[in-house]
């Protein structure tokens, strides 16, 4: 028996099989300051899930919700004077 199979699929890449373009990697860099800092602020979350939130818990929450808004502000102030978008989602 021969198995039939579509042609489309062999000239056709599908998109998640593409690399990323180097505007979408000067993208990703540009938002990297915003990512790290939404990590920090996860991992501090996190931490405090399976226990009572201490003053030293708190102050780390604080720290890194600060450091997230400085991420955005200096993100929006970047996309104002060259056009990049603050947030590109997936």
């Amino acid at each position: 028996m021969r198995t039939i199979v579509t042609v489309q699929a062999v000239v056709t890449a599908a998109d998640c099989d593409r690399e990323p373009t180097a505007a979408e990697l000067d993208a990703i860099d540009a938002e990297m300051p915003l990512i790290s800092a939404q990590v920090e602020l996860l991992d501090a979350q996190i931490m405090t899930l399976d226990r009572p939130v201490s003053e030293l818990d708190a102050r780390r929450i604080r720290r890194a919700l600060g450091k997230v808004l400085a991420a955005r502000r200096a993100a929006a102030n970047l996309s104002g004077t060259t056009g990049m978008v603050p947030e590109v989602g997936a």
